[in-house]
């Protein structure tokens, strides 16, 4: 992309300077770096009227300060929230039947293991599931037929394994 009027000459000699300035706002390296991308950002869609400006470096600090004050508001906001209303509910751990269904799947090839979340954890009509994928629907209903064919075989593995220990 071409250098507009200046921006990338101003970019190069401000961007050490606006960094370490957000970074001692922040306490935080990747904040600061978050925040003055984001505030360079505005300032390359508003370049024809910031390089007017008598200090276009001072404008982008003050919209870097802004974000990073923002960001930490709602940092803020949330941490207050949480108080209020105390942490999220604990879930109990997987079964092992849970467990054993997921090391099935993750045996399966990817197009067999997409197609059995979408329509059996998602509850996708296969329609939708071809036009997630990008797949014919004949070929859906094939991955979906030859995924419940392989897990079926893998699930009967661990349970003649199971039996066999018992």
């Amino acid at each position: 992309m071409p250098d507009v009027d200046g921006f990338d000459e101003f970019y190069r000699g401000s961007r050490q300077r606006l960094l370490g300035f957000v970074y001692v706002l922040t306490g935080n390296r990747a904040e600061a770096q978050d925040a003055v991308q984001e505030a360079y950002i505005r300032a390359w869609q508003r370049w024809s009227t910031v390089r007017g400006y008598d200090d276009p470096e001072a404008w982008v600090r003050v919209v870097a300060s802004r974000i990073a004050v923002s960001r930490w508001r709602s940092l803020r906001s949330r941490a207050r929230a949480y108080l209020r209303h105390g942490a999220e509910e604990s879930f109990p751990a997987p079964t092992t039947d849970t467990v054993e269904v997921v090391a099935a799947l993750r045996r399966l090839p990817e197009e067999q293991r997409t197609a059995i979340a979408l329509y059996y954890l998602l509850g996708m009509p296969v329609a939708e599931v071809a036009r997630q994928t990008e797949a014919p629907v004949g070929t859906v209903k094939a991955r979906l037929s030859r995924g419940r064919t392989a897990l079926a075989g893998l699930l009967a593995v661990v349970d003649l394994e199971e039996a066999a220990d018992a």
